[in-house]
């Protein structure tokens, strides 16, 4: 708090020894040591109570910040049920493809034969390619 050194320590113990007097000197240091105790538990009380109050305002801010972020959780939950609507929609869709796809293989098979006026033998229901002849050259 102050800047005092010793040196100017004893110049006002020589001071207060000069004006006080030898036999009231060691009340009166008494009794300023009794204040300057006092002024510290005044000043660290002081220095709790706006540490106390900063810790409230920060509890306060961080309260404020998680009462937004519930904003936060609702959001995350939308976008849950909204992924789980999109997975059963896209599993409804992968069901009407593959019955339309049992549905085109059953017309395939009741129907054997080339479908486009080739006659190379390849079977279109199936994913092999067509069987080519190799013709051999005649020299």
């Amino acid at each position: 708090m102050f800047d005092i050194g010793f040196a100017e320590l004893v110049l006002i113990a020589i001071v207060a020894l000069l004006v006080i007097g030898p036999e009231r000197l060691p009340r009166v240091a008494r009794g300023a040591g009794l204040w300057v105790g006092k002024m510290r538990g005044f000043v660290s009380s002081v220095q709790s109570d706006i540490n106390q109050e900063l810790k409230a305002d920060e509890l306060k801010k961080i309260m404020a910040e998680q009462a937004e972020s519930s904003g936060v959780h609702e959001i995350i939950e939308d976008v849950k049920q909204a992924s789980e609507k999109l997975t059963d929609d896209l599993n409804e869709v992968g069901d009407e493809v593959q019955k339309q796809d049992y549905a085109l293989r059953a017309i395939v098979d009741e129907k054997p034969g080339d479908w486009d006026g080739d006659d190379d033998g390849a079977d279109p229901a199936s994913n092999e390619p067509p069987q080519i002849e190799k013709q051999e050259d005649q020299k």
